[in-house]
C-alpha cells in the first residue's frame, strides 16, 4: 500500500506517528511511505521585501524542522519514507499530492477542534476529507 503521512510538527503529528507504529497492519513491509509537510505561503509583500532566495531558504528551513523529527521517528521503526515539501494552501496541497502520487491512504493527526473552532478557523482534516478521493485515516 502506498501511504501518505501528513505532518505539521505538532503534538498531534507525534500522536499519529505513535499510533501508526502501534498498528502492525499500517507499518511494515509491503508498504511505501511518503511524509508531506505544507508551508502556508508568506504574504506577497513579505515575499517581495525578502527576495526569492530568502523566501526559499525560509520554506526549506521550516519544512526541515517538521520533516526531520518525523522521519527520524519512522527510521527508528525501520521505515525510510520519501519526503515531500510543498508551499500553498495546506488542504489543497495535501489533496493534490495524494492524487498525483497515487496514494491509497492518507494518515494525519487532527487537532480536534470543536464545532466552533472549525467554524472560525476551518479544519485541514475536514477539507482533506471533503475534497479527496483517497481514504483518510484521522488520528486524534
Amino acid at each position: 500500500m502506498n501511504i501518505l503521512l501528513a505532518v505539521d510538527g505538532s503534538p498531534y503529528t507525534q500522536k499519529m506517528l505513535t499510533y501508526l507504529t502501534s498498528e502492525s497492519g499500517l507499518l511494515g513491509k509491503g508498504h511505501s511511505y511518503s511524509v508531506i509537510t505544507v508551508q502556508p505561503p508568506l504574504p506577497a509583500r513579505a515575499r517581495a521585501a525578502l527576495g526569492k532566495d530568502a523566501v526559499d531558504e525560509y520554506y526549506a528551513e521550516e519544512s526541515t524542522k517538521v520533516l526531520e523529527p518525523a522521519c527520524a521517528f519512522l527510521a527508528e521503526h525501520g521505515v525510510q519514507p520519501q519526503r515531500l515539501s510543498k508551499v500553498g494552501p495546506i488542504a489543497d496541497s495535501i489533496i493534490e499530492a495524494a492524487n498525483a502520487g497515487k496514494f491509497e491512504l492518507i494518515v494525519m493527526g487532527t487537532h480536534g477542534h470543536g464545532a466552533l473552532g472549525r467554524l472560525v478557523m476551518g479544519s485541514v482534516s475536514s477539507q482533506v476529507l471533503a475534497g479527496c478521493q483517497v481514504p483518510v485515516l484521522l488520528v486524534r
